[in-house]
C-alpha cells in the first residue's frame, strides 16, 4: 500500500482509467492514510471524507460509461485551507474565521473540482498565511513528516506535508514570500510559485494581494506540470489576473539543457546560509554544469534589501486585508462587550494570533500620517530596484539558481521567540515574490539526513523554462524518489 500511497499523479490517472483500480479505492486508500498517520502529522485542519467519497464514485461512473475524463480525475488533493471551498468550512487557521463556511469556491479550486479531482480535506496553515513554520496555526502545528520534532516550513506546511506523507497526491498553497518553495524544501516535494497574474487568486482569503500567488505541491516536476496546466488562465473574476496564453507546461519537459545559461548570485551563499544546505547547491550547480548548462556567478545587488521591503509592503496590505474582521458581518464576534467599538478591539484581540497582531501593528505604522512617505512608499521605490536586478540578469541568462531556504528543517520551537530569525527563513524566496517572478523548488539533496532544497527562478510568465531545468536536474537525480518513514 505505500507504494500506491507514493505513486505519481501520472501513474495513478492511467490506472484509474484504465480501470486497473477505482477512483473509489484510491480515495478511500487516501483517507485511511489521512486516519493512519494524520495523529502525528497534522497536516490537516478538516477532512470531507463523504464528499471526496461521492466525488470518486462519480469518476468511476463516468469511466464504466466511457465518457473522456481528465489526467487528474479520481486523484486525491489537499487545499491549503485559506482557499474558498463552499460548504467546506474555511479558517485560514485563525480563531477569527472558526466558524467561516464560503458561499462559493475559489477558482482553481471549481477548475480541479471541474478535472474531477477529489479534495480529501484541506491543510493546515500559520495563520492567515503568516509565517515561516506553521507554528502559527490557531489550532495545532503541524510536523515535518521526516522527523515528527521538526516543523515542515510555512505557511503552507500542511499542504507540504501531506504531500510528503503520502496523505494526498498534491496539493495547492499559496506563496506570498516563499510558502511554497520554503515548505516544499523542507519537506523534500516540489512546489512551484507561478508568475504573479498567472493563476486566478479568486477566492484566496488575502494576506498581502500585490504578493500572494497560489501555486501547486507534487512529488514531482512532471505532476508540477500537469497541475498547472490545469489551474492556470485568465480569470474575469480576479482583477490582477492576467490574459495571456497557457501553454502546455508538459511539454516544457525535456532533459536536454545543452547551452543553457543559468545565473548563480552571489548574494544568495553569504552568511546565514548553512554549509551543507551551501554545499548541496554547489554539488547541484556542478550537476547542471555536467549537463551543458553554463552556469556563471552573477550580482543581484538590492538583494539584502529585500527582507525590510517585503515586511513593510505586506504588513501594510495585511493591515488593509485585514480590517475586514471586525466582528459583525461573520467569523468570531466577543461575548461580553460595552459598545461598537469596545466589540470591534475584544472581536480583533481575542481572534487574531500573536503574529498577526504584529503585522498589522506594523504595517498599520507604516501607512500612517507622517510614515508613509518614509516607509510604504520607500519599500515600492527599492521594490521596483529588486525587480530591476532581475530584468538585468535576464537579459543574458535563460534561469536563476539559488538555495530556497538558507537551511534545513529546524526543531518546532526554535525560533519562535525571535521573529527576525524566523523571518529570515524566507530571505531566499522573498525576492522572487517582490519581483512577481516564477520560481520553483525542487529536492537537490541531504544534510542530517533531512532534504534540501534547490530554487530555480525565471522570467515572468516562463515557467516553462523553470520545469525545464527543474526536469533536467530530477532527471539525473533520484532525490524526489525518496520517502520519509513515518
Amino acid at each position: 500500500m505505500d507504494k500506491l500511497h507514493y505513486m505519481s499523479i501520472r501513474q495513478l490517472s492511467d490506472m484509474i482509467r484504465k480501470r486497473e483500480i477505482s477512483a473509489e479505492e484510491v480515495t478511500r486508500a487516501a483517507l485511511d492514510r489521512i486516519k493512519d498517520i494524520d495523529g502525528r502529522v497534522k497536516a490537516f485542519m478538516t477532512v470531507v471524507e463523504e464528499e471526496a467519497l461521492d466525488k470518486a464514485r462519480e469518476v468511476d461512473h463516468k469511466i464504466r460509461e466511457g465518457r473522456e475524463v481528465s489526467l487528474l480525475a479520481g486523484i486525491p488533493m489537499g487545499l491549503k485551507d485559506n482557499m474558498c471551498t463552499e460548504g467546506v468550512r474555511t479558517t485560514c487557521s485563525s480563531k477569527i474565521l472558526h466558524n467561516f463556511i464560503p458561499p462559493y469556491s475559489a477558482t482553481v479550486y471549481e477548475r480541479l473540482a471541474d478535472a474531477d479531482a477529489v479534495l480529501v480535506g484541506k491543510t493546515n496553515l500559520d495563520e492567515f498565511a503568516m509565517g515561516s513554520s506553521t507554528e502559527n496555526s490557531a489550532y495545532f502545528r503541524s510536523c515535518n513528516p521526516w522527523d515528527l520534532e521538526r516543523v515542515p516550513g510555512g505557511s503552507s506546511g500542511g499542504s507540504a506535508a501531506a504531500v510528503a506523507a503520502g496523505m494526498s497526491y498534491f496539493a495547492l498553497g499559496s506563496d506570498t514570500g516563499g510558502s511554497i518553495r520554503q515548505p516544499a524544501a523542507l519537506c523534500g516535494v516540489v512546489g512551484m510559485k507561478p508568475t504573479y497574474g498567472r493563476i486566478s487568486r479568486y477566492g484566496l482569503i488575502a494576506f498581502a494581494s500585490s504578493l500572494d500567488q497560489i501555486g501547486p505541491f507534487t512529488r514531482d516536476v512532471t505532476d508540477c506540470a500537469l497541475v498547472m496546466n490545469y489551474i492556470s488562465g485568465y480569470d474575469r473574476y480576479d482583477s490582477t489576473s492576467v490574459d495571456i496564453e497557457v501553454p502546455d507546461f508538459t511539454r516544457s519537459l525535456v532533459e536536454d539543457i545543452k547551452g543553457m545559461k543559468l545565473a548563480i548570485p552571489r548574494e544568495y551563499f553569504g552568511e546565514g546560509i548553512d554549509k551543507e544546505v551551501k554545499d548541496a547547491v554547489l554539488s547541484a550547480i556542478k550537476k547542471f554544469e555536467a549537463l551543458g548548462a553554463v552556469c556563471e556567478e552573477v550580482s543581484l545587488p538590492h538583494t539584502d534589501y529585500a527582507l525590510p521591503v517585503y515586511y513593510i509592503i505586506a504588513s501594510a496590505e495585511a493591515s488593509s486585508n485585514l480590517a475586514r474582521y471586525d466582528g459583525i458581518r461573520y467569523g468570531y464576534r466577543a461575548e461580553n462587550f460595552s459598545d461598537l467599538r469596545d466589540l470591534f478591539v475584544k472581536s480583533r484581540s481575542e481572534g487574531f494570533g500573536a503574529e498577526v497582531k504584529r503585522r498589522i501593528m506594523l504595517g498599520t505604522y507604516t501607512l500612517s500620517s507622517g510614515y508613509y512617505d518614509a516607509y510604504y512608499k520607500k519599500a515600492q521605490k527599492v521594490r521596483t530596484l529588486i525587480k530591476q536586478d532581475f530584468d538585468k540578469v535576464f537579459e543574458n541568462y535563460d534561469a536563476v539558481i539559488c538555495p530556497t531556504s538558507p537551511d534545513v528543517a529546524f526543531k518546532a520551537g526554535a525560533k519562535t521567540q525571535d521573529p527576525v530569525q524566523m523571518y529570515l527563513s524566507d530571505i531566499c524566496t522573498i525576492p522572487v515574490n517582490i519581483a512577481g517572478l516564477p520560481g520553483i523548488s525542487i529536492p537537490c539533496g541531504f544534510a542530517d539526513g533531512l532534504p534540501v532544497g534547490l530554487q530555480v527562478i525565471g522570467k515572468a510568465f516562463d515557467e516553462g523554462t523553470v520545469l525545464r531545468v527543474a526536469y533536467a536536474f530530477e532527471q539525473d537525480t533520484d532525490y524526489h524518489t525518496r520517502n520519509p518513514e513515518i
